[in-house]
């Protein structure tokens, strides 16, 4: 399994707190069969993002995993907040953010209020060489309350992130209820573990991905866990995915032939 979310290097957030942690969480990923792992620290007001620094800490850890003898590929990318700083930044050096300096960028939504500019800011990064992924919607409280604007954006083709703790329900009633219904929906095109220590958030996507499996089918769960995020972490176009379901309820009003249906990035993603 690829794991795309991962606070990994340590010192640099509130994730791995020194390199000690980071083993250890290494460890349980590659027990949990994961293959590769993108460490992804905050770019945020209050964790500076320094590329330098993040390609020291890599490494520094793949000489300590290899000591060690941990078998696990590391890449970087980072959890990228949408301020107003980050998104100017991020038009002019497209590729300082993004997975692994290719298009892929992992996006963090606010906390609680959406703001009514967002649909432009993914506009302007895409317009700016980016491919957005949006990073655990189902745990964000306006989206738990009205997913709305989430139909909206997957049905523009936003590509989007479940955390694996939220389909085991370690994150919550309402994110397990939310994160169930965009499963079912085919609304998720990865599952990451977003992991920051080896306690209360550790680097588990075993347990989710069964669950995938045996709910939703073994293809979405290969897909969700590996074929997808090993995509993105090679820097490569998804494979053809299962076109979303009820994204167009928000519209019954609108009839939708077929010349009407989303085309251009919607008909490169999805299967016809």
């Amino acid at each position: 399994m690829v794991d795309l979310h991962h606070h990994l290097l340590p010192g640099l957030d509130d994730g791995a707190p020194d390199l000690g942690t980071s083993i250890k969480m290494a460890r349980m990923a590659a027990e949990e069969s994961i293959t590769h792992v993108v460490c992804t620290p905050h770019a945020n007001s209050r964790y500076r993002f320094d590329p330098a620094q993040i390609a020291a800490a890599v490494a520094r850890l793949r000489e300590a995993l290899a000591d060690a003898g941990i078998r696990l590929v590391l890449g970087t990318g980072c959890d990228f907040h949408l301020s107003y700083d980050n998104v100017r930044d991020a038009l002019e050096n497209p590729h300082r953010y993004t997975v692994n300096g290719g298009e892929y960028l992992l996006i963090e939504l606010p906390d609680y209020a959406l703001p009514p500019t967002l649909e432009e800011t993914f506009y302007s990064l895409r317009l700016g060489g980016m491919t957005p992924i949006l990073t655990h919607p189902e745990r964000n409280p306006s989206l738990q309350q009205d997913a709305s604007r989430l139909a909206n954006w997957v049905r523009d083709g936003m590509l989007t992130q479940v955390t694996a703790a939220s389909v085991t329900g370690m994150m919550g009633r309402k994110a397990q209820k939310l994160a169930e219904r965009l499963l079912a929906d085919r609304w998720v095109h990865f599952i990451a573990t977003d992991a920051h220590n080896v306690s209360t958030r550790p680097p588990q996507m075993r347990a989710a991905r069964d669950h995938i499996a045996s709910r939703f089918g073994e293809e979405y769960a290969q897909r969700l866990c590996t074929e997808n995020p090993q995509a993105v972490f090679d820097n490569r176009h998804l494979p053809a995915q299962e076109v979303p379901q009820n994204i167009f309820e928000a519209h019954e009003d609108e009839a939708l032939d077929e010349e009407e249906k989303p085309r251009g990035f919607l008909s490169r993603l999805f299967r016809r």
